[in-house]
């Protein structure tokens, strides 16, 4: 006869693979609410209403709480407004403000994905941002410099984008393998590096535009622009289904592919991969390229789709904001596209906040520094919601959040 114990061992259910209540992904949606419920203490401190009821407090109390509630609720009802619907607008204005969350997460979405991909296989990309910025350059110049055919012009475009990305990120990886030079040093460098040739190709005749009196690059072809997507009064454009190709393509790249797996067992102790027979070099060389190519697709997107010229804010802080973007989206693709529309949703509601309620544009700055710091702390988050750890969502917390 069995045991007790055995019998209770075999009666036990098999571990469920979904989320357990604190796991990494619940801690991720906390995170985001942490950071609203800070911000929403910093909208209280800014607005004047609430500071003077504040004085009188406890004859009062009543009109501090409504002071409060008011400030809060018109900056976050804005910010809603401005990122997914406002009903002020009619016809096709209605779906501007969505329109506008997905141009400015298109390129967060592609350098995320960027990121994240050197993320998975140990690598620190830091230098997205100068991966976007040469990208930009080689597409925007083929937009203008080049002629070619309608459909032949834009692929050629996008083509050198890519190009672009993946040499400034082979560089980096070539250094690490060749050299064992660190990827966050190199890839700082290489961004100063990129910032600099962009603003020596401003002041250049035949990059710079006629009269050359201002620092911008000749106005892309019609034939090499990304059509729209809404029609033409609305910005969102090929470049959004574009994101979603890459991050469905980085998915099976780790999740299908043989050479996923040998990133994949790079990243997880590139010792044991280099015992089992893999080239770690070569992986990380191409791991660094593939992250640069989708940087420079994002830049390409940028350039072809939105500014239609280079300018010296073509990038914006769209290379430092994917950090957070892959952190927010755990290192998954699709984790990346969420992190993605919830920042772009908060770069395109913030204009709209700040002139309904006088909440400054900073304020999306702060939530997204609150997101991070929140997001590098779970057991803050678990301990602030009382959140139970435990089950497999916490081993792939650490592991970079790729569960199926």
């Amino acid at each position: 006869m069995s045991s007790p114990s055995l019998e209770k061992d075999r009666k036990a259910p098999a571990p469920s693979r979904r989320l357990y209540w604190g796991g990494s992904w619940l801690v991720t949606v906390f995170a985001v609410v942490g950071a609203l419920l800070v911000g929403a203490v910093l909208i209280v401190i800014g607005d004047k209403p609430s500071r003077q009821s504040l004085g009188y407090f406890f004859s009062y109390p009543q009109d501090f709480l409504l002071n409060v509630w008011y400030s809060v609720r018109d900056a976050y009802v804005a910010l809603l407004q401005g990122a997914v619907y406002n009903p002020n607008f009619s016809g096709i204005n209605a779906l501007r403000p969505i329109s506008e969350t997905l141009v400015n997460a298109t390129p967060l979405i592609l350098a995320g994905l960027a990121v994240a991909l050197s993320f998975r296989v140990g690598l620190f990309n830091i230098g997205a941002q100068g991966q976007i910025i040469v990208g930009a350059v080689a597409a925007a110049w083929v937009g203008f410099a080049v002629d070619l055919p309608v459909v032949l012009h834009l692929v050629a475009a996008l083509v050198a984008g890519v190009a672009g990305g993946l040499v400034w990120g082979g560089i980096v990886g070539l250094l690490k393998a060749r050299t064992g030079a660190h990827e966050v040093i190199t890839t700082i460098m290489l961004n100063y590096v990129a910032v600099n040739l962009l603003t020596y190709l401003l002041g250049v005749h035949g990059f710079q535009r006629a009269p050359y009196t201002q620092a911008i690059s000749e106005p892309v072809a019609d034939t090499a622009v990304l059509p729209k997507l809404l029609g033409s009064s609305l910005r969102v454009n090929l470049g959004l289904v574009l994101a979603v190709l890459a991050a469905v393509a980085v998915w099976w790249l780790f999740e299908r592919s043989r050479l996923g797996f040998r990133l994949r067992a790079v990243g997880a102790n590139p010792n044991a991969a280099r015992t089992a027979g893999m080239a770690v070099g070569r992986l990380q060389v191409v791991s660094m390229a593939l992250a640069g190519g989708l940087a420079g697709l994002a830049g390409a997107t940028q350039v072809l789709g939105v500014t239609g010229s280079v300018t010296g804010s073509v990038a914006g802080n769209i290379g430092f904001d994917a950090i957070t973007v892959a952190l927010l989206g755990r290192n998954n693709p699709y984790g990346v596209i969420a992190a993605g529309l919830l920042f772009g949703g908060l770069r395109a509601g913030a204009v709209q906040m700040q002139s309904v309620t006088g909440v400054p544009v900073d304020l999306v700055g702060v939530l997204q520094a609150l997101v991070v710091l929140f997001i590098a702390a779970p057991a803050l988050v678990r301990a602030v919601f009382r959140l139970r750890a435990g089950g497999p969502a916490v081993g792939a917390e650490l592991s970079g959040g790729w569960t199926r």
